[in-house]
């Protein structure tokens, strides 16, 4: 539902959360409201029974909180507009976008090769990157897209242009917040193949095409002054990770994961120590940041947190090439999708004159 509030003062800073009712970005929520109570915050959800239920959950501990519910379904590029439209209607201004909607459909993963890296010297490497050992099917949506890049980046893409006028205002700066991965590698991603249409590891190309768009971004956006970074969560256990083995699996080596934690600081596991890095770059400068960095969650082995920025891997050349696909391809999903409304309104009368 649509929730009717009072007109912000300019001390409620407005955060917009994408995939916020669940994981890292629901336990970033509630790290958020700890640190400011009088944030307006929106949970930007595309179910919106768990976002109501999220929604409840922040309340319950914050109870003076303000809490909106939007639905927005990132992998749909009529549900991002109209999201859009529905942001603009309500405020004025962003003060951050937290972009954390993510999708990892049917993962497959080689358990042989599990198994074997699980007993040796590189165990903890391939618990980050999961290289060679992470697949996922992709299928095209509605829209003509590969789900995953349309789901992980494009929407995201789409969401930032349409926000431009709250984002990109006269002496006023705005963040821009990328969940990324540790699984984001340069060597997953093709610019041939923005989408991935041809290629087993859509979820690593859409997060490195995520982290090349946020460096693009600063390019271009930074003298208007929008500001975006990347993070990555470290190895968390939600419901993302939850689907690529079954749960009593990960039960099962829970106890070594533990273990290996003694020995390097990516293995976060909660979604609270996962939101460290989201929640460390709220409270930062803009300015004070790096736009080649990656945020990386750290835990250390006694259970303390801390945010680590690490260089991110990234062509400047292949970056402006992306960035410009992108503009060519949002100019074709806006006519496409403005011809089929088209279509749909001519029926829609052609029925009405027949009846």
């Amino acid at each position: 539902g649509l929730l009717h509030c009072s007109p912000r003062s300019d001390m409620e800073r407005v955060v917009i959360v994408t995939g916020a009712n669940s994981g890292i970005g629901l336990a970033l929520c509630e790290r958020l409201l700890t640190e400011d109570s009088r944030l307006r915050l929106c949970l930007a959800c595309r179910n919106m029974q768990r976002a109501e239920a999220a929604r409840s959950a922040l309340l319950s501990s914050h109870t003076d909180a303000h809490v909106e519910l939007l639905h927005l379904d990132v992998g749909s590029v009529q549900s991002v507009l109209t999201a859009a439209q529905e942001v603009k209607a309500r405020y004025n201004r962003i003060d951050f976008l937290y972009l954390n909607a993510g999708i990892m459909p049917n993962p497959q993963v080689d358990v042989k090769a599990f198994f074997t890296g699980l007993f040796s010297k590189n165990v903890i490497n391939m618990f980050a990157t999961a290289e060679g050992l992470l697949t996922q099917q992709d299928r095209l949506n509605s829209d003509g897209l590969q789900e995953v890049f349309a789901t992980n980046l494009f929407g995201h893409f789409l969401l930032i242009r349409e926000l431009e006028p709250l984002l990109c205002q006269e002496g006023h700066t705005s963040r821009v917040v990328w969940t990324s991965s540790s699984n984001a590698r340069r060597s997953a991603f093709s610019i041939e193949d923005m989408q991935h249409r041809n290629g087993t590891e859509p979820y690593s190309s859409s997060k490195y095409a995520s982290d090349m768009l946020s460096l693009v971004l600063n390019r271009h956006k930074n003298s208007q002054g929008l500001f975006s970074s990347v993070i990555c969560p470290g190895l968390v256990m939600t419901n993302l990770t939850y689907g690529i083995l079954p749960s009593f699996f990960w039960t099962l080596i829970m106890p070594i994961m533990w273990l290996i934690r003694i020995f390097t600081n990516t293995f976060t596991l909660t979604p609270y120590n996962g939101a460290e890095a989201l929640h460390w770059l709220f409270i930062q400068k803009p300015e004070s940041l790096d736009p080649r960095a990656k945020y990386h969650s750290l835990t250390s082995g006694v259970g303390a947190n801390y945010t680590q920025p690490r260089q991110m891997d990234i062509d400047d050349e292949m970056s402006e090439v992306l960035y410009s696909k992108l503009l060519e391809l949002e100019k074709v999903v806006r006519r496409k999708l403005s011809e089929r409304n088209a279509d749909n309104k001519a029926r829609q009368q052609y029925l009405s004159e027949i009846e």
